[in-house]
């Protein structure tokens, strides 16, 4: 049966809307997830006439094809998952904690290492998160360092650092998006738009902050770095998928050598091959930023897994550290451990391509925002909040990107043109801030994977921090919208990113002084 895109008005957001609710409800994300596919295929059903054997036929359509489309993704996780568990068998992460633990002395020292971990990493948000979970997390156990805490360190610096980075994945999807009517590329537009993108500094700013004070905590994060410091194991915490490898038996030869060669030889060899498959080489004359521009970011990221696998035999296996069986038992083991996250994944895409490709969700919601006939001064603000809405809704920041990037610059080319920049940042920034904090989010559930933390307990004590630096950005965005013609862009940027620093900085001196009334049992 071919899907065509229907337009089911406010019955668009339904799907994401209640899976969202049930996952957070029940505490099931797949369970949740799977309902709120059948929601939506069961409304588009319902539009076309599709009968019950049409409703399972689209679910699984839409099931089937997601796999497909994103194979290359899936693949490189699974590799990623296998030069884990190669890593902890031949010791690595084990010598890696022992050097750390032995030169971190401080809390802070361990939290302010992620930090910068995760900042240095800005190729790509996927490879962010499993990288810096799978280097930090023996140190942030060492100084019981809740899980929860290490999966909203890597998940606040993984899209936010890509976001503003020019050579990113990121920055290479954005600038896909920019109109070429427009009358700038749209590599330009990003690079104007970095010193808007509110919502990525404070970010940055706020991780660093939190990481650097010992009482800086507020919320449910408080109480979760509570309990970790009580407690003698952080086995409550941790998650099921990481059950395979954490049985393997580990080598006590292993080096910080065995942890960190097999990470730079990723590093590297996925920079190369986004250049490769960008291009770079095709004797086009392509410059390195275009190739990034053009580039396959999952191909080049399945390509630098498995190249790194195979020099992880050589590393490891000559040296004795793993046997011939032991590699292949560790990659077996690895793969197995990423499945659970792979479903979420593949289940959390599922219902965004049923949002997008069925409903027309991210549409309707637009179109909302379009016909509102909204004061020109209100329109970053408008759009930073429909970013925020939809990308929450969906689960991706590029598809957020890919409907209102378009429709943001073609209104203000229309009615505010000196708001076209301060759009296109509002429009990142919120996509980046649904993105970071949807529970169906793809960026949100490897972030809790690599931390091992549980997915929704990640999603419940990372949400106020999101909410808090979304709630001062869209002031940010009002001061835009009011001062940037009179001001120009110099002066805007002047007057509100040191603004919203500051009410950042306000709330959070005020916030941890804030005491809950209710106890962690309650």
């Amino acid at each position: 049966m071919e899907i065509e895109a229907i337009q089911a008005g406010a019955l668009s957001v339904l799907p994401p809307l209640l899976a969202i609710a049930l996952a957070l409800i029940t505490k099931e994300v797949i369970f949740s997830l799977v309902l709120g596919i059948l929601s939506g295929t069961v409304i588009y059903g319902a539009f076309t006439g599709a009968g019950l054997v049409g409703v399972f036929n689209s679910t699984v359509s839409a099931i089937v094809e997601n796999v497909g489309g994103k194979a290359s993704m899936i693949i490189f996780l699974s590799l990623l998952g296998a030069l884990v568990a190669l890593i902890t068998r031949a010791g690595g992460a084990r010598a890696y904690g022992i050097w750390a633990g032995e030169r971190l002395k401080t809390k802070r020292g361990a939290r302010l290492t992620t930090a910068f971990l995760g900042l240095i990493i800005f190729i790509d948000d996927y490879f962010n998160c499993l990288t810096v979970g799978t280097v930090m997390k023996p140190v942030t156990d060492r100084f019981k360092i809740s899980r929860e805490k290490l999966a909203y360190l890597i998940d606040a610096t993984a899209a936010p650092i890509c976001v503003i980075a020019p050579i990113s994945s990121w920055s290479a999807s954005a600038a896909g998006y920019f109109p070429a009517e427009a009358g700038i590329s749209g590599l330009q537009a990003f690079l104007y738009a970095i010193p808007y993108n509110f919502y990525a500094f404070l970010t940055i700013f706020m991780v660093l902050w939190i990481s650097a004070r010992e009482k800086g905590d507020f919320g449910p994060m408080e109480r979760a770095e509570k309990r970790a410091a009580q407690t003698d194991s952080l086995k409550d915490a941790d998650i099921a998928v990481n059950d395979d490898i954490a049985k393997l038996e580990v080598s006590d030869k292993g080096r910080v050598f065995d942890l960190i060669s097999p990470v730079v030889v990723l590093v590297v060899v996925c920079i190369l091959s986004m250049l490769y498959y960008g291009g770079l080489w095709d004797g086009n004359g392509k410059s390195v930023i275009d190739a990034f521009a053009d580039t396959d970011a999952n191909m080049a990221l399945s390509m630098g897994g498995f190249v790194t696998l195979v020099a992880a035999f050589f590393i490891y296996v000559p040296r004795k550290l793993i046997s011939f069986k032991d590699y292949f038992a560790s990659i077996t083991a690895g793969v197995k451990a990423m499945v659970p996250a792979i479903l979420i994944l593949t289940l959390a895409w599922t219902i965004a391509a049923v949002c997008k490709n069925m409903l027309n969700t991210g549409d309707y919601i637009a179109s909302l925002i379009r016909d509102s006939n909204i004061p020109v001064c209100l329109i970053p603000a408008i759009l930073f909040i429909a970013a925020c809405g939809i990308a929450y809704s969906t689960g991706t920041a590029w598809g957020t990107f890919g409907i209102l990037i378009p429709i943001s610059i073609t209104v203000c080319y229309k009615v505010a043109p000196h708001l076209s920049i301060p759009a296109l940042s509002a429009v990142m920034g919120g996509s980046v801030f649904g993105d970071h904090c949807s529970p169906i989010s793809d960026t949100t559930i490897l972030a809790s994977t690599g931390a091992g933390c549980n997915h929704l307990d990640h999603v419940t004590t990372q949400t106020p921090y999101a909410m808090l630096v979304a709630a001062v950005c869209f002031i940010g965005y009002l001061v835009v919208g009011l001062a940037n013609e009179s001001l120009g862009y110099t002066g805007t940027v002047i007057l509100a990113l040191p603004g919203t620093l500051a009410l950042l900085i306000a709330a959070l001196l005020i916030l941890p002084k804030l005491k809950y009334t209710m106890t962690d049992d309650k």
